[in-house]
């Protein structure tokens, strides 16, 4: 222990000497930039292993700028913005989440549930259930009772001469699955009589899976804890994992397919009707194309019958068990019973549990839905409680504990009387809790129905001291880690140059119709075309009349509007007519090809076999802005972004420190 605190210190105090050497490079007013972040976002953009004074000249004048845009943004408040914080306060909570968490723990626990994927486990179990809030007391009499019903289990042994009779841990699974039928609480036990069959790794929660991979076979564990309740299991056996197929059926099924028929005729139809799809198959038919046309699973019928891949308990028992007593591609089974109806199954293909690396992924995704998300985590703390010296003091606790055996911690008399008391509780680091604290925290903790204030006191406050400790290591990441720092300073100056680039610039220029009509004036010979282009309306017709009615209408209505007014005007609830608005050059429009380019004729569809256009031959260059509105936009983009760089330019003063700069490695 003393090695590892002191090889803890001594990183510290490398860190620190770090940080206290990385020297200021820019200063923009009073706003200092070091040359640790100006190193990292140089590389982050450079690729290049060395540095010419050139590139990094160049580079330096665009980061100038770039922190140029993002102290403005500081100083129009953007970054003080409930919008702005919660999205920095969302990047970062992911961002810190390996920093808070032992990954040893989660590489150990992936290989433990891998190693399980390796077996199947067959097992019987009785529960009796508790409530996960449920009272201590509440907890411990239903603990006590499934004690007594392990004990009724365990097989008595004669006495030997002198001696006492000798009670074992083990029974039969007919004791185990009788007891089951006559207590268990699981809704299932009345077809399964507690027998759940095989299970893998994955297929259970944690605790449970935990006791019957570590129990042995004809053993009765001890109670064991879930959020469902307590547990007794019983392990009857154990086999080489099945592994996973992939089986295509066709299934006819029981249920009756009219009123008329009774459950007895359709039981007695669909096995007939099996029977002649077997006679099929038999004669040579294919398989795929009879479960399409013949198999009532509509859900896999329009698949050739395929169903997703499957491994053990995934199925009910007997469809598993001729699933996996398939020993060849393609061989299929003879007509068999379930409780859904008559099934021929077919063999595609098996494969065996995929490699570590392989499973890893979806194996740690698999974590979130039991304890073994908070494991790394819990680990981590016990570690930053060592590192920063955690104290605590119990007798502070008692005093709200014992507050608590008459006052409920959320009542306002508990709230009172605990704001008084501030005697220390724990101290993290260089940060003491004390009593008070503790307080303020339980009053907006969620009502723990059935327990007492005393239970509710010494329950939470595990979760504080677990949350204060997380907190002071996450206020200390800056100093710690220099990544961590990095990006979250690359975070939130990305976050402010798209805020105020879009205020300033993007969206501006977007708007600015004024703006851009007055620009596209300016440089109006920068978009000239080389090869004509036919600006106007395609006007697509159902009928001779709808065209002549379009027609009019054009003649009456502004350029503007005339394309909604024609769509408006002639379509109901029949589509009589479809405009398109065009700006094209020969090749770009089939209609304007014949029509206008002289190309290939144009023929109609038989849903508008007439077709006319309206509008002119652009021979040179657009008629106004809007014809090339998304390249002006573009340009007076860089127009607006060069004038404001030069605005901020001379706004804020810059300093460089050349000394510093000739030291910047790639």
């Amino acid at each position: 222990m003393k090695r590892s605190l002191f090889a803890f210190a001594l990183l510290l105090s490398v860190l620190g000497a770090a940080l206290a050497k990385d020297p200021v490079l820019m200063k923009i007013n009073n706003h200092e930039v070091t040359k640790s972040e100006f190193e990292y976002i140089y590389g982050k953009n450079n690729t290049s292993s060395s540095i010419d004074k050139k590139s990094l000249d160049e580079y330096l004048v665009l980061f100038k700028n770039f922190k140029l845009k993002v102290i403005e943004a500081e100083s129009l408040g953007i970054d003080t913005t409930k919008a702005f914080k919660t999205e920095l306060d969302g990047y970062r909570k992911q961002l810190t989440q390996p920093y808070l968490t032992d990954k040893t723990v989660e590489d150990r626990l992936a290989h433990e549930a891998y190693d399980r994927m390796k077996e199947n486990i067959e097992l019987s179990h009785i529960l009796l259930m508790v409530k996960e809030d449920a009272s201590p007391a509440d907890t411990l009499t239903v603990y006590n009772k499934l004690m007594d019903i392990r004990k009724r289990l365990f097989t008595q042994a004669p006495a030997k001469k002198g001696g006492k009779p000798v009670i074992t841990t083990s029974c039969s699974k007919d004791v185990f699955d009788k007891m089951a039928s006559e207590v268990s609480e699981d809704p299932s036990k009345a077809e399964n009589k507690g027998y759940l069959g095989f299970i893998s790794s994955g297929m259970t929660v944690y605790p449970f899976e935990m006791a019957a991979f570590n129990a042995k076979i004809g053993e009765v564990s001890m109670p064991i804890r879930t959020n469902y309740g307590y547990h007794l299991i019983m392990v009857h056996g154990r086999r080489p994992d099945q592994g996973q197929v992939l089986v295509a059926h066709i299934m006819k099924t029981l249920r009756p397919k009219a009123d008329s028929i009774s459950p007895e005729k359709a039981e007695k139809d669909a096995k007939r009707d099996i029977e002649e799809v077997y006679a099929k198959l038999k004669a040579g038919g294919d398989f795929g194309e009879l479960a399409m046309k013949e198999s009532d699973d509509r859900g896999s019928a329009p698949k050739k019958g395929e169903l997703p891949w499957f491994g053990v308990n995934r199925m009910i028992k007997e469809f598993e068990t001729v699933a996996f007593g398939f020993k060849t591609p393609g061989e299929y089974s003879e007509p068999f019973k379930t409780r859904f109806g008559w099934h021929i199954a077919k063999l595609i293909e098996k494969k065996g549990l995929e490699p570590f690396e392989e499973k890893r992924e979806e194996i740690v995704k698999s974590f979130a839905r039991d304890s073994r998300a908070q494991a790394g985590q819990l680990q981590a703390i016990a570690q930053f409680k060592t590192m920063y010296n955690f104290s605590e003091n119990k007798k502070s606790l008692d005093e709200l504990a014992i507050l608590g055996k008459t006052q409920a911690p959320k009542d306002s008399v508990f709230q009172v009387i605990a704001q008084t008391m501030m005697q220390p509780l724990f101290t993290i680091g260089d940060k003491t809790y004390s009593q008070n604290e503790f307080a303020a925290y339980l009053k907006n903790q969620p009502v723990v129905a059935n327990h007492s204030g005393e239970d509710v006191v010494r329950a939470k406050y595990t979760d504080f001291v677990n949350d204060a400790v997380l907190k002071y290591e996450d206020s200390r990441l800056e100093s710690k880690y220099p990544e961590f720092k990095n990006l979250m300073q690359e975070y939130h100056d990305g976050m402010l140059l798209f805020e105020i680039s879009n205020n300033e610039v993007w969206e501006k220029a977007s708007k600015d119709d004024a703006g851009l009509k007055n620009y596209f004036a300016k440089n109006r010979k920068k978009y000239d075309w080389t090869i004509p282009k036919y600006k106007g309306l395609v006007v697509y017709c159902k009928d001779e009349a709808t065209q002549k009615k379009a027609q009019d209408i054009i003649k009456k209505t502004g350029v503007d509007s005339v394309a909604y007014v024609l769509q408006k005007s002639l379509n109901d609830s029949i589509t009589r007519i479809k405009v398109e608005k065009v700006l094209a050059a020969k090749g770009e429009n089939k209609v304007l090809d014949g029509k206008v380019f002289k190309g290939e004729t144009y023929v109609p569809t038989s849903q508008f076999p007439f077709v006319f256009i309206k509008g002119k031959l652009l021979k040179n260059a657009p008629e106004d802005y809007t014809d090339v509105r998304g390249l002006v936009t573009s340009d007076y983009q860089n127009f607006l972004e060069e004038a404001w760089v030069k605005k901020l330019n001379e706004k804020y003063k810059v300093e460089v420190d050349q000394d510093v700069l000739k030291t910047v490695k790639p």
